[in-house]
């Protein structure tokens, strides 16, 4: 894969070095010449001292997902070794409806394992990632980073470092889902039977460990940077059941990409980034020291996080609790973003409106009050202007992703705005959400909650259009 670097153009891989496989390299590359490869496989790591197995989507020499240069063509094998059936979802990518990597469209069949599957198609430039999109797959670390950059990243002139966060728990998915949807996991400052108008909940699932690019801050990533460098943070959240802040602690930073999208840059230092979100933050190092970069869990003390360091820096130990909980993740940010590059301006030709529900006891999910199996798609037709308004009366707030499409946020909670453009938004508790998108890339469209056992449980309808 040609590259090329600027002076401090650093990327940090998202896993934990491995050697490659030699003889899946083979047979891949002779049976996709000329594409880059992928290997959904199984691998152990340690959490807290103790080894897990989970999956993995590495390259064949260990580099956990994808980096593209400027203007190269997402040309992919994926060769499944994971011992059971998989497909690999492209997050924040609109390719062809065939190459989305999801099955509940009809356009794909799961990867079966020890088989191949070919990508090929223009990407689309920012931080994104790669997911599976089979059964639970996601919540057993089935996930990695998908870096497109841009000419003008090189010229940025700034290390960057690339960080996936997820949750973990050392039961099986299975486990932890059957846990949930048993309602034997009380959210914190969660709702209640028999409370008449239950309060907000935060969290589905008390996790075992919350993981910075695998690890914890028992053992974190540590990343050395020049004396008064500049980093850019790539920044996933590609837990399944769990927003964070992000708490830069001493150092400012300033968000310049929310989703893979340029947004006018706002300055801070504490910032919320819900399931599936991205954020793009620049931060200016002082001569000399060592800066832990936090990710609260919402609602609670728990923290994962790394540290940026220049050279001889002492590192001091970080505990995984908070001395406080960490407050709701909230809507601060999204109501001060804008659109770098915002879409044109026109009416609506067409508007769907929404309405998200379900309670934590029973564990039920729904879009409309219907699963998808009993699903009302959202019609609409090529070429269209679409306003979707997504209303929460459910005691959550939820991430809610689209397939295929980036959307611009016009209104939150009745107020317009000429918000950031995303693929995926969080729509809080009591209140509502509004986006505009063209119907410029035809086919049949997941729209989900990205909480993974939200989903798992209905909350899924879909965009259809030829």
């Amino acid at each position: 894969m040609a590259r090329s670097f600027s002076r401090r153009l650093l990327l940090t891989a998202a896993g934990s070095g491995a050697l490659a496989n030699a003889a899946i390299l083979r047979q891949v590359q002779a049976a996709e010449t000329g594409k880059l490869a992928l290997i959904a496989e199984r691998r152990v790591i340690e959490v807290n001292r103790k080894p897990a197995e989970v999956f993995g989507l590495r390259q064949p020499n260990g580099e956990s997902g994808l980096v593209l240069a400027p203007g190269q063509r997402f040309a992919v094998s994926v060769a499944n070794r994971c011992g059971e059936d998989t497909i690999v979802h492209w997050h924040g990518q609109t390719p062809p409806p065939d190459q989305d990597g999801v099955t509940d469209t009809g356009y794909a069949t799961p990867i079966p394992a020890a088989g191949n599957q070919s990508y090929d198609f223009a990407p689309r430039t920012g931080t994104h990632w790669m997911h599976s999109h089979h059964g639970l797959q996601e919540q057993a670390l089935m996930a990695a980073p998908l870096i497109v950059r841009t000419a003008d990243d090189l010229r940025m002139d700034a290390q960057e470092v690339v960080v996936l966060l997820h949750d973990f728990s050392f039961q099986t998915p299975a486990e932890v889902f059957a846990t949930v949807t048993k309602g034997m996991a009380m959210a914190h400052g969660g709702s209640h039977a028999g409370h008449a108008m239950p309060m907000q909940d935060l969290n589905d699932f008390e996790y075992d460990a919350y993981l910075a690019n695998d690890r914890t801050l028992a053992d974190p990533l540590v990343v050395r940077t020049e004396r008064g460098g500049r980093v850019r943070l790539r920044l996933i959240n590609g837990a399944t059941g769990t927003a964070f802040w992000i708490d830069l602690g001493t150092l400012s930073g300033q968000v310049i990409a929310v989703d893979g999208n340029a947004v006018v840059p706002i300055s801070g230092q504490m910032f919320p980034i819900a399931q599936g979100q991205r954020l793009d933050i620049v931060v200016n190092l002082p001569t000399a020291g060592a800066f832990p970069i936090l990710a609260l869990r919402e609602g609670d003390r728990q923290r994962t996080g790394f540290i940026l360091a220049t050279p001889g820096a002492a590192i001091a130990k970080l505990a995984d609790l908070a001395s406080a909980k960490a407050a709701a993740v909230d809507m601060s940010l999204e109501q001060k973003l804008v659109a770098a590059a915002p879409l044109a301006i026109r009416p609506a030709d067409v508007s769907h409106r929404v309405v998200l529900n379900g309670t934590m006891m029973p564990y039920s999910w729904v879009i409309d009050d219907r699963v998808w199996d009993n699903r009302r798609s959202l019609g609409v037709a090529k070429g269209q202007r679409v306003a979707l308004e997504m209303v929460n009366r459910s005691p959550m707030a939820h991430p809610m992703h689209l397939h295929g499409h980036h959307f611009q946020v016009t209104a939150i909670n009745g107020k317009a705005v000429s918000g950031a453009m995303r693929d995926t938004v969080l729509v809080p508790v009591n209140g509502a959400v509004t986006v505009a998108f063209d119907t410029d890339n035809p086919g049949r469209w997941l729209f989900h909650c990205h909480n993974l056992f939200h989903m798992a449980r209905g909350m899924m309808t879909e965009l259809t259009y030829g």
